[in-house]
Order: C-alpha cells, then structure tokens, then sequence
C-alpha cells in the first residue's frame, strides 16, 4: 500500500511526464511526417506506406524521446512543488530525500524496463521493417506513381510515361510510351519516343540501379524542327530508371541489426552500436537522479530558470554519449569502457549536488528540567 504522499507526488510526476512526452512526440512526429512526404512527393516511397513508416519511425524515436521526456518531466514536477513552498511544508514534516525517491523509484523501474524492450528489440525490428517494406516497394513501379492508362512525369527527367497495362505487383506492364527530353551540349533540345509492347522492371546484380526490359518496340530520336530523326526498331532494349535516393541512412542500417548478433560480434561498430542500445535506459536513471537536484528552486525564482541549467546539461551529457560512440567505432576508446565514462561520472555528480542540497542533522540532547 502506498502513502497518500507517495501517490500525490506520484500522481505530479506521472502528469508532467506524459504532458512533456506528449510535446516532444507531436514534435518527432512533425519532422518525421515532413521527411516521409518528401520521399512520397519525390516518388521515393508509395503513398501507402506513408502511415507505416511515420509509425515504424516514431517507435524508433523513442529511444531519444523518452529520456528526455522523464527529464524534463522530474524538472517540472518538483520544481513547481518548490516554487509553490509544498516542499518547505513537506520538509518541515519530517519528509527527506528518501521519501521523494519512493515515488521516483515506481515511476522510473517500469520505465527502465520499457525502454529496455524498446531500445533492444522493438525499435530494431520496427527499422528493419520500414527498410524492408522500402526494398520491396522499390521493385515496382507503383513507387514511381505510374498507373495503368494515365501519362506520369518521368522521376527525376524531363518526359513522361505512359502504360497501357500493368500487374498487380507493378513488375510487368504493357503497351509504354516514354517521351524524354534532353539539352545537347550545342543548347538544342533532343527529343527521344519509345514505345513497346511490353516489358518489366529488374534490378541489376549488385541491387543498386533499376532497369526497364523493353520488348518488341521502337526508339525514335532527333531533334525538333530537323528532318534527320533516326528510328530504331528493338527486340529487347534496356532503359535505366533514375537512381533512387537512399531513404535509409547508414546509421540505420546498422541500428537494423539483431541485438543477439551484436553481443556476439566482436568488431567495434557492432559493439559501440550494443552500447548505444543500452544508453536509453541507462539513461533515464542517470537524468533521473540529475534532474532531482536541478529541480530544487525557491518561490521567488522565474517559473522556467532551472529549464535553460537542465537543457544545457542535456545537450552537454547527449553529445558526451555521441563523442563516447564515435570513439568505440573508431577504437579511440576500449570497449571495456564503453560509455560508463558518462554514466558514472553524471551520477556522481547528481548525487553530491542531492546531498549538498539536504540541511544537516544535529543531534539534540535532551535536558531534564529540575523539579
């Protein structure tokens, strides 16, 4: 059973928490909903995957997300219980530190446990599937936006495309005009038409370019006004599509990759990738701590001062934990020591701020007044 205080302050931290996590994910959601609409818009990614990937992408998101959000939220909380003198009045009843840590504590477990599944398993898996609903939409050419009996702006060229008839999956088509223009280096344009009866798309070996396998058609080239157009006739005829922008970073595909595989790797990129998984959780204890120091202010205090200390103190631990994966990658720094050199540190330091900032206990001796 838990105190009324417990529950209170419980009750405090568990609101500021979900308030603060809630602006930041409306905040990755916007950006990550620009980027995906750009890739759809581009022709980069079908517009049926649009939601998929805005969710695959904001469970990744979490890891970042969520410990700040615990941060800032543990700022809030306690700092407005100071700034109103509650904690004064729970000070001088007898409440210490122990007693602000019991509501921490069962806000901040689960949590740990959570982002732990998140940052080790879900979040990989949730990458792996948006790269591979990506790859499998790159094989067709219903990523381009081509529809069966509708002309369709070339991606990335001057022109446009036509296909009479097209299968479900976007492979093979049938009855296609292309029509591209080009500036010659003499600044005329050249107009090139092809048309053929059927065809399909395919990678070449290596995965990287996408080719049209044209059939049974014709190549008419020349340029516009002149009567020396040059006609061809094909049996098969291969036309390259434009490169496809990578929507994938390299980071991600490393972050791809099964937790199992990178705990028995032993290679650098493998292993500072298994320490940046453990930095989401790890992390919300260590602001934890941090932030129950940094939350202490008295009512006289602006309402949001203790804000800019803490976000300058986030960015200052964020970028150590990118500097200490930087290093393992490059083998700077042993693996033995991962990212411990920002963990231990952080929390030595909140700890003395903590007690530093708890009054002194002096004994009181008792005296017996004489009758």
């Amino acid at each position: 059973m838990l105190r009324i205080l417990d529950r209170y302050l419980l009750r405090e931290l568990v609101l500021s928490f979900a308030a603060v996590g809630a602006v930041l994910l409306l905040i990755s959601l916007g950006d990550t909903v620009v980027a995906v609409l750009n890739q759809v818009t581009r022709g980069k990614v079908p517009a049926e995957l649009m939601f998929t990937l805005i969710a695959l992408r904001a469970v990744d998101g979490l890891n970042i997300l969520l410990p700040l959000a615990v941060f800032l939220g543990v700022m809030l909380a306690y700092g407005r219980l100071y700034r109103d003198s509650e904690m004064a009045v729970l000070g001088a009843s007898g409440l210490d530190i122990t007693g602000l840590l019991r509501p921490l504590a069962l806000l901040v477990l689960p949590l740990m446990l959570g982002l732990g599944l998140v940052s080790l398993w879900l979040a990989p898996s949730a990458v792996r599937l948006s790269q591979q609903l990506v790859a499998e939409a790159n094989r067709s050419l219903l990523i381009a936006g081509l529809e069966a009996g509708r002309f369709v702006t070339l991606p990335g060229q001057e022109g446009v495309i036509y296909v009479g008839d097209m299968s479900a999956d976007g492979t093979q088509f049938a009855r296609m005009f292309v029509e591209n223009e080009k500036l010659e280096a003499d600044g005329r344009s050249q107009i090139s038409i092809i048309t053929a009866e059927k065809g399909e798309l395919y990678r070449d070996t290596d995965g990287g370019n996408r080719y049209l396998a044209l059939e049974d058609g014709f190549r008419v080239e020349g340029v516009p006004g002149q009567d020396d157009f040059r006609l061809l006739r094909f049996a098969r005829n291969e036309l390259r599509l434009p490169d496809n922008e990578n929507t994938e970073s390299s980071d991600s595909i490393k972050r791809a990759a099964p937790t199992r595989e990178l705990w028995r790797s032993d290679e650098p990129l493998q292993q500072a990738e298994l320490h940046w998984r453990l930095a989401p959780p790890l992390s919300v204890l260590v602001l934890t701590l941090l932030a129950l120091p940094l939350s202490r202010s008295n009512p006289r205090q602006p309402r949001y001062g203790g804000l800019i200390v803490a976000i300058l103190a986030y960015i200052v631990y964020a970028n150590l934990l990118a500097l200490g994966r930087s290093w393992l990658v490059q083998e700077k720094l042993s693996l033995a020591f991962g990212l411990w050199w920002v963990y231990l540190p952080t929390m030595a330091i909140a700890l003395w701020l903590i007690l530093r900032g708890q009054p002194l206990k002096r004994a009181r001796k008792s005296r017996r007044v004489p009758a």
